[in-house]
């Protein structure tokens, strides 16, 4: 069995990274509280739950989650296809949030980073 990267990510919209920041943790999206846990996706995961929800949004940031900083608080589990997502059951700690990186998603679905690099 492949073991689990280190590392995730999290999009979240700016302004609500930017309400999160100085009370140290993010609780979540709607869907992440009504769900019961905060939803991540792995590097080869991120393109695809972009274009699924985020289509024609602007003012998002690309958050860098260091896994092993969460503990037992990280759950992989089946979604989309049956593969498997890193789930936070719990507050994401602004700590574990190694980088962030603005970026849009197209109308088609692409993202495209302010920075012009590459995911």
């Amino acid at each position: 069995m492949t073991p689990h990267p280190a590392t995730a990510f999290k999009i979240i919209e700016a302004a609500d990274w930017a309400a999160a920041r100085p009370g140290g943790a993010y609780a979540g999206a709607p869907i992440d509280l009504t769900d019961g846990f905060i939803h991540l996706s792995a590097r080869d995961q991120v393109e695809a739950t972009a274009s699924k929800y985020f289509v024609g949004q602007s003012g998002l940031l690309l958050l860098t989650v260091d896994l092993s900083a969460l503990g037992e608080a990280v759950v992989w589990e089946p979604s989309r296809g049956g593969a498997l997502f890193p789930h936070i059951y719990g507050e994401l700690p602004v700590a574990a949030v190694t980088a962030e990186r603005a970026f849009a998603v197209t109308d088609d679905g692409v993202m495209v980073f302010e920075d012009g690099a590459a995911l």
